[in-house]
């Protein structure tokens, strides 16, 4: 299988990765909100254990849409989603660290995390739009620390529209290549 084909099917399959990114940011503004609203204990939680549950979620989500929500065994790509997958957890020490010297930079930290996380999806989907997410979420995160170093929850807000947007950005690109394929 040729390196195209396979990021063409990652792409087919999780529908540009759209549903992951509004599945994520859903979890991100529930958490900003808890945060805001509750405590930061609570928003702390919600990010971290829907952070686990992010792709179960859109397995589930995609399973609804009658889609078969996983690549199949023996996919060439599934190593690599796998590795970047617990690029987040096994930095997590990171993040606690940053929460505990300064309570307000735990979204930041997470957001500059995912972040990172994103930049190698532009392999994985053959997509360049991942850069762009994740330079931003990237950036976000380290201009909200230094500028609102006093805001507990401003970069999960900004973290969850982010994600948001960007799965209304990457649909649409889905919807037009489906209907392009299906013209030949």
């Amino acid at each position: 299988m040729q390196i195209s084909d396979a990021q063409r099917e990652v792409r087919d399959t999780y529908l540009n990765g759209a549903v992951g990114q509004l599945v994520s940011g859903l979890i991100w503004l529930a958490a900003s909100a808890l945060g805001t609203f509750a405590s930061h204990r609570q928003g702390i939680l919600v990010l971290a254990f829907g952070g686990v549950c992010i792709f179960p979620l859109t397995v589930l989500a995609l399973k609804m849409t009658g889609r078969r929500g996983t690549l199949p065994a023996g996919h060439p790509m599934n190593a690599l989603a796998m590795q970047i997958a617990f690029t987040v957890p096994l930095v997590a020490p990171v993040v606690a660290a940053a929460t505990l010297h300064r309570i307000n930079w735990f979204f930041p930290a997470v957001s500059v995390v995912v972040g990172v996380h994103y930049l190698p999806f532009v392999f994985l989907y053959g997509m360049w739009q991942f850069a762009v997410l994740g330079a931003l979420m990237l950036g976000g995160g380290i201009l909200i620390a230094m500028q609102r170093p006093d805001s507990f929850a401003a970069a999960g807000w900004l973290g969850g529209a982010l994600l948001c947007a960007f799965a209304l950005w990457v649909f649409p690109r889905h919807l037009r290549s489906r209907a392009a394929k299906a013209t030949v």
